[in-house]
């Protein structure tokens, strides 16, 4: 019996290895299209330059605190500190559960972590991170805020789509 045991065993324990790999490599591809982006943009906008497309402008800017500038007046290497301690917490935790999760949540995981892993390496500097979506009505931000962003939303609606439904409450 405890053969059969094992050998059930061990098809759920590949599937989660699996489900894991594919969540960090998807993060990572992410942070890499959200580096090569903001690579671009640097090369592209540092003299100054700006591109109108309507609803959205390009237009460098360096942020050295975290969302919405919060945090820009402490030295860099406090922010890459507490933003690496952050991370490496999320990072552990969608790990570890990610065989547990549904998609959406996955994809949502898998979103959040590229787009820190995106703001952390560019981070890493000192200067701040590149920013260069700008509206004109909300802060100027970076394909990494894009995919942190939705990945909480999705990881936030798949997790309230697991909720079991409770009869006769």
């Amino acid at each position: 019996m405890s053969l059969n045991a094992t050998e059930a065993a061990a098809p759920r324990k590949r599937g989660a290895h699996t489900v894991r790999t594919v969540m960090g490599l998807g993060a990572v591809a992410l942070a890499a299209v959200d580096l090569v982006l903001k690579a671009f943009a640097e090369t592209l906008l540092s003299n100054g330059a700006t591109s109108d497309l309507g609803l959205i402008n390009f237009r460098l800017l360096y942020n050295p605190g975290v969302a919405f500038s919060l945090g820009a007046d402490l030295p860099s290497w406090v922010v890459v500190v507490v933003t690496g301690l952050i991370i490496a917490a999320l990072t552990f935790y969608a790990v570890s559960s990610a065989p547990a999760m549904g998609r959406i949540s996955r994809a949502g995981a898998t979103l959040l972590l590229g787009g820190a892993l995106g703001n952390f390496i560019e981070r890493l500097d000192g200067r701040g991170v590149v920013d260069y979506l700008h509206t004109g009505w909300f802060a100027t931000f970076n394909l990494a805020d894009v995919f942190v962003t939705a990945g909480v939303v999705l990881y936030a609606l798949g997790t309230l789509r697991a909720v079991p439904s409770r009869d006769g409450d």
